[in-house]
């Protein structure tokens, strides 16, 4: 069987809680910036991992559950009860190196529920799973709310569910929750005719009581409840006779009160086909699907009403840049807003009061940050928000809407607490052929922004951008006198259908070129000194690092790659064991690109010498690349370091790990670049 592959006033309550919180913080504000502080210091500041991980309001808005980040790879849940002493108690603790909590949410003002996943290795196969639990905000009366399945059936043994909505029925103890069924296992609830594939519950998170709301499907991968936990929306992800995911999607809905499934068809926009629409959040009230199609190369968001006439129309548009997401709001998830990034993240609100607050808030605080609503209490009222920016980690505030007072809770990242950072500011660099490329140039607190030691960080994925914001690792090479910048290179998404391309892999000899010419821009515009240029970068960021040494060996003197991969052809290897396989060996391509793309078969070439990290339950990149790519580079006689860290996935999600690291980084970028 295949196995699937598929984050105004102060009150006397709140200031008490940040000043526990930001208490680590004391000792970061005394600290000097810049390169001569100690760079363990420095590696150990930027790499601790989040203050907050995931933060919830809960119903009465009088309570706190957050996920901070623990010693070393620890995940803890707090909670604060801001109508009480404000003091933050830990409910549970999660050790496990290869699982994280990744939220928690208030199921009831007591109650509180919380996904955890990771990776397990079985039999020499990583397999991504997620399992969702309850539990007392006094840590009692723990019970796991996805159900167990059978070792043997693994695609439902990886799968607990996702959670569709909260207060079913006006209930805060019920909510709906997708699940996998597997027949041959499953107790306590009957199914009918053998029944098996993904479905869909109403459980109460205090009694435990569960109820089949919606039959399995063998083929669905997704449900979308309205806000009345009603399922309307499905996606079914086809299958080819080997198991493999074939790359097509159908989406399905509900009109109201029925129970027969109608496929999104002949949908139209302004008269004219409408193309595939990918259905995201559905508004009950207004009987109304929000999501996504494509308008003149760029995705767009638009609203199509299920009552199967078909006809819709465009929300938020733009003709530079995709709009990316739907912004939700409140327990009922309801849909206020698209958001898209320019040069900064953007908000078109469709709720002009909430429009309103961001923009008075948006000017009110330091360094105009971009201010993200992530919860409120069940009637609005109180709303909870993060204020970040490029040179602010981001703080977590409560406003409330009655008496328009802004109360600061807890600091995202305590530790780096009044710590001058560097401004990040967006340019473009020509390419060779002249194409204007996007960027972002981050300097050093207080530099001239000349002659500087500098490294090119270009971006994962590559179906991914960087955007304006706050980065721990630009920030801490800012902080060790590096200028860095953050190439959007062709292949890109984020900007249209022709700026990505073919992608970074089919053609990553434009997406490795435009890369290159950033560094070559630093040069030439007095920014970076010749000799003290370096490249890195994390998972396609450090395939991309690597390769620059296939073009042009001389550019870079130092090369860093976190995660990296290696070779083209180990992707296509990587993925024969799961259902992907088919979708990542069509991504990827076939001809020669495969050979001439792959840095491992190159080690010959380099010239700079190598940094490599990888994780051993990296289940984006198989720490094989990394592997390879040592290998190789020792046999070409080439200089590298290689460091492995076992039971860590691909974000390396450990602040002891992390900080062990930048230390490695920064001595070898000094080392390479002859900074000491």
């Amino acid at each position: 069987m295949k196995k699937s592959n598929m984050v105004a006033l102060l009150g006397a309550g709140a200031a008490t809680a940040l000043a526990i919180l930001a208490a680590g913080a004391l000792h970061a504000q005394e600290t000097p910036a810049g390169p001569d502080e100690d760079l363990a210091r420095t590696a150990q500041l930027f790499g601790a991992r989040e203050s907050i991980i995931d933060i919830s309001l809960s119903p009465q808005g009088t309570k706190l559950a957050y996920v901070t980040a623990g010693p070393a790879h620890t995940d803890v849940l707090m909670v604060i009860d801001l109508a009480g002493d404000a003091k933050p108690h830990k409910v549970i603790a999660n050790t496990e190196t290869n699982a994280d909590i990744d939220w928690c949410e208030w199921a009831t003002e007591v109650r509180i529920l919380c996904q955890v996943s990771g990776v397990v290795d079985a039999d020499g196969v990583l397999l991504p799973f997620d399992r969702m639990f309850a539990i007392s905000d006094d840590g009692s009366n723990m019970a796991m709310i996805s159900r167990r399945q059978s070792d043997r059936a693994l695609r439902g043994m990886q799968f607990g569910g996702d959670l569709l909505a909260l207060d079913v029925g006006g209930d805060p103890g019920k909510i709906v929750m997708s699940r996998f069924y597997i027949p041959e296992v499953t107790t306590g609830t009957r199914l009918a005719n053998d029944d098996s594939g993904m479905g869909a519950e109403i459980i109460d998170v205090v009694t435990g009581k569960r109820s089949v709301i919606e039959r399995a499907d063998p083929d669905t991968a997704r449900y979308v409840a309205d806000e009345l936990g009603r399922v309307r929306v499905k996606t079914r992800t086809l299958y080819d006779g080997d198991g493999n995911l074939t790359g097509q999607t159908d989406y399905y809905f509900r009109t109201p009160d029925s129970k027969t499934w109608n496929k999104f068809a002949d949908l139209t926009i302004d008269d004219k086909p409408a193309g595939v629409f990918y259905p995201t959040a559905v508004e009950s009230a207004r009987n109304m699907a929000y999501g996504f199609v494509r308008r003149d190369g760029y995705s767009a968001m638009a609203e199509f009403p299920l009552d199967g006439t078909g006809k819709g129309r465009v929300l938020v548009s733009r003709g530079d840049v995709d709009v990316d997401s739907v912004i939700r709001i409140g327990r009922k998830r309801r849909v206020v807003g698209a958001s898209y990034a320019t040069e900064k993240r953007e908000v078109a609100y469709f709720d002009k009061e909430l429009a309103g607050i961001a923009r008075s808030l948006g000017k009110a605080l330091p360094d105009q940050p971009i201010i993200n609503f992530i919860g409120a209490s069940a009637d609005e009222r109180q709303l909870l928000l993060i204020a970040a920016s490029d040179t602010q980690p981001g703080m977590v505030y409560l406003f409330d809407k009655s008496t328009s007072a802004l109360e600061p809770l807890l600091p995202v990242r305590g530790n780096l607490e009044g710590r001058k950072m560097g401004s990040m500011r967006s340019v473009t660099y020509p390419a060779a052929d002249g194409t204007q490329i996007p960027a972002y140039l981050t300097l050093p607190p207080g530099s001239d922004g000349k002659g500087l030691p500098a490294v090119v960080l270009p971006h994962g994925g590559p179906a991914a951008r960087d955007e304006w914001g706050f980065d721990w690792i630009v920030q801490f090479l800012t902080a060790r006198g590096y200028a860095v910048l953050q190439p959007n290179y062709r292949g890109s998404s984020g900007y249209g259908q022709a700026w990505y391309g073919r992608n970074g892999f089919k053609a990553w000899d434009v997406a490795i070129g435009d890369v290159n010419d950033a560094g070559r821009w630093l040069v030439s515009s007095g920014i970076a000194k010749p000799d003290q240029l370096a490249i890195a970068g994390w998972s396609y960021g450090g395939y991309a690092a690597l390769q620059s040494q296939v073009l042009d060996p001389a550019l870079f003197k130092a090369v860093v790659a976190i995660a990296p991969v290696t070779d083209l052809g180990y992707l296509v290897e990587d993925a024969s064991a799961y259902t992907n396989a088919r979708l990542v060996k069509a991504f990827v391509g076939e001809g020669d690109h495969v050979a001439s793309g792959s840095p491992r078969r190159f080690a010959a070439r380099f010239a700079a010498p190598v940094a490599l990290f990888h994780g051993t339950l990296d289940l984006n990149v198989a720490v094989r690349h990394s592997r390879g790519m040592e290998n190789a580079l020792k046999a070409a006689g080439k200089q590298v370091l290689y460091r492995e860290y076992p039971d860590l996935q691909h974000d390396l999600g450990d602040s002891a790990v992390r900080a062990a690291m930048l230390t490695e980084i920064g001595q070898f970028l000094d080392t390479a670049l002859g900074r000491k």
